[in-house]
């Protein structure tokens, strides 16, 4: 196995998070070799100026995942530009609970297209979904090209789960990744994820886990 700390999206998403805040989750990032930083949208530039060598993901459509297709896509493209080069897009939840199946597939498609060979991976939440709609997340992703699928934002009833990871890895197999994220505060928790499935780990407790 890489060393784990090559797994980890090291992320800040709160509400609350001012810059200082964002360049000392940049400064931990490199200095701990994580894979990425994971921020919202709006700080992507700034982290890009403040340091040139950093991976950064910026999430789209967080928390909800309820805004328009268009929305998401121009807010995915604008982070690109701006220096990300991977997006964590959240999925339209409510729709794909009611069966619109086209509608998620076509909205996930539409951010995949603005952001080009970019990795996108896309949030399921699993915490509000049966697993026949886990599955059915995961298919729908895989089919609008998405690279990855995640488990969850962090933001709603629950976070990631060894079952949900084990579920996902099994539906989409090796043609997407998985990434865990959410809850994981500790290096067993991260470890028993990988090994069930999970290709990265998204987390703000990073350095915590690490130094177990």
């Amino acid at each position: 196995m890489k060393e784990l700390n090559t797994y980890i999206d090291h992320t800040i998403l709160n509400a609350d998070a001012k810059m200082e805040d964002v360049k000392k989750i940049v400064d931990e990032a490199e200095e701990y070799k994580f894979y990425s930083v994971c921020v919202n949208s709006s700080f992507v530039k700034p982290v890009r100026e403040y340091n040139k060598n950093v991976r950064i993901a910026a999430v789209v459509g967080f928390p909800l995942g309820a805004m328009a297709s268009k929305a998401k896509a121009f807010e995915a493209k604008t982070a690109i530009e701006d220096g990300a080069s991977e997006i964590d897009m959240v999925l339209e939840i409510g729709r794909l609970k009611e069966g619109s199946y086209d509608y998620v597939r076509d909205d996930i498609k539409m951010v995949k297209k603005a952001i080009g060979e970019n990795i996108l991976k896309v949030i399921i939440e699993t915490s509000l979904l049966t697993d026949e709609e886990k599955i059915m997340a995961c298919k729908l992703s895989e089919e609008a090209g998405a690279d990855f699928v995640k488990t969850s934002t962090g933001f709603s009833t629950g976070g990631a789960k060894l079952a949900d990871v084990a579920l996902m890895k099994k539906t989409v197999g090796d043609r997407l990744k998985v990434k865990a994220s959410g809850g994981i505060h500790t290096k067993d928790q991260a470890l028993a994820l990988i090994k069930a499935g999970a290709d990265r780990i998204g987390a703000s407790k990073s350095i915590a886990i690490c130094k177990e």
